[in-house]
């Protein structure tokens, strides 16, 4: 594409939350928020302590379009001002990820513009781009509900993963040991809050594969922890309730940091002749302070500077959507209309999806 600039509709309905954004993207790799709008489902979704996927899927039907025409207003535009749309095609909950991807193209067809289908990870690997103006190459630890990942990112659409969770993810750990203790939803935040009040040396919980030599994760063995350690306590009062949760997160934290520390290290050692300034944390549970704080003490050890974007690009959203979608745009990058929405899809297979798009 020779233009400049593009402007890039973006759409988000991967889980939870139905998301629209327009995003200005120019040649620089440099990027303008021109409208963000999420309509979040938790109110539908506490009832039952998790997301539930075919609520979910019937709230992205009903939000998308009303959401679309706010999106556009906010920017002062219209659809024929836009030069692409780009939607999550993967990975996420398959009925959300269809209404997402089949709205548009729709768009696409009727506007006659081009559709970017945007993997998901790779908008929260370089939403920091787009929100802190970081460049590449940095390390990045993707950390979700449904994802917890170290991943070198060394150029846009060039990354290798490091390490991933064997098992539970850590948002996954903060959500299920919130919904055990019946402490609200989303579980992560409720359980930040309450561990603010606890004691998190009161309780031991293991640090799973804290001394093996790779950069996995593991959380699985962790939440059985918790349950079983407060079946032993109970019944749990307040204060038990703040130091269960406090020494929970802290073992999280531990897990977390233990692992990057291996990854920064291996990333150091493997490329010495380039310099890695930033380490990233990206994704929901980017926004947990506790784990931010660690965060910044690791990178200041190693004379690196640790980034989370604003809390709002933390969590999903539809701006990291339209940002690759434009960044792929403008690198001539874009995707048939018979492509097909993808429950799963690493980074290293879009790679393979992409040489047969393009």
């Amino acid at each position: 594409m020779n233009k400049e600039s593009v402007k890039i509709l973006g759409i988000e309905s991967s889980c939870d939350e139905t998301a629209v954004s327009i995003v200005e993207v120019n040649k620089n790799d440099k990027g303008k928020i021109l409208s963000n709008i999420i309509f979040s489902q938790i109110d539908e979704h506490s009832p039952f302590g998790g997301v539930v996927p075919e609520i979910a899927s019937r709230s992205h039907v009903e939000s998308l379009s009303p959401l679309i025409d706010k999106a556009l207003n906010e920017a002062f535009l219209d659809i024929n001002d836009i030069d692409g749309v780009a939607a999550t095609s993967g990975p996420g909950l398959i009925g959300g990820l269809i209404v997402g991807l089949t709205t548009a193209k729709g768009i696409a067809l009727g506007a006659d513009i081009p559709l970017i289908g945007v993997n998901h990870l790779e908008g929260h690997a370089l939403t920091p781009i787009l929100t802190n103006d970081v460049s590449p190459p940095y390390l990045l630890l993707l950390v979700s509900g449904g994802h917890t990942q170290l991943i070198m990112v060394r150029d846009i659409g060039e990354y290798a993963q490091i390490g991933t969770t064997i098992d539970d993810a850590a948002g996954e750990a903060f959500d299920k040991a919130a919904k055990f203790l019946d402490i609200g939803y989303p579980g992560g935040p409720a359980l930040e809050k309450i561990a603010k009040k606890g004691n998190k040396k009161k309780y031991e919980f293991p640090r799973p594969l804290k001394n093996t030599d790779d950069c996995n994760f593991s959380f699985s063995g962790l939440k059985t922890s918790l349950i079983r350690e407060a079946k032993n306590i109970e019944p749990i009062n307040e204060k038990t309730l703040a130091d269960l949760a406090a020494s929970y997160q802290e073992a999280i934290i531990d897990c977390i940091k233990i692992k990057s520390e291996k990854a920064i290290k291996k990333m150091l050692i493997e490329n010495k002749k380039t310099k890695i300034k930033y380490f990233v944390a990206s994704g929901g549970v980017a926004s947990n302070r506790a784990i931010g704080e660690s965060l910044t003490i690791l990178a200041e050890k190693y004379e690196m500077k640790f980034i989370a974007p604003p809390i709002k690009f933390c969590t999903d959203n539809a701006a990291m959507i339209a940002w690759v979608g434009g960044l792929r745009l403008l690198r001539g990058q874009k995707d048939k209309l018979d492509m097909q929405a993808k429950a799963r899809w690493s980074l290293e297979e879009m790679k393979i999806h992409r040489r047969i798009n393009e």
